[in-house]
């Protein structure tokens, strides 16, 4: 038996027998125990998985540029939709968008 994960590859799930000899050979190992609820209660995270949160978070908008500033932004590398961003920044210092 075998489940389907989103991007289409098989996982396959052990039968009971193969269960059941996992089960024995993890039991037999001196080095291994179960948790008991208490013990899985007192697991907490170590830290924050990902990203650190933003001071200061950037709104999601749709905007259409022309063909040739995307280009020339993309073209200069990762990182290029921030540099678009200080660009529009640098010209608010000496423009009015009114």
């Amino acid at each position: 038996m075998f489940l389907k994960t989103k991007s289409g590859k098989k996982v396959y799930l052990p039968t009971p027998e193969e269960d059941t000899a996992i089960a024995a050979g993890i039991a037999a190992d001196p080095d291994t125990y179960e948790l008991s609820d208490k013990e899985w209660e007192q697991l907490r995270p170590i830290g924050r998985i990902g990203r650190p949160p933003a001071a200061v978070t950037k709104e999601r908008i749709t905007i259409r540029l022309s063909p040739e500033v995307v280009q020339a932004f993309r073209a200069s590398g990762e990182g290029w939709q921030t540099r678009l961003d200080a660009a529009l920044k640098d010209w608010l210092k000496t423009h009015s968008p009114a």
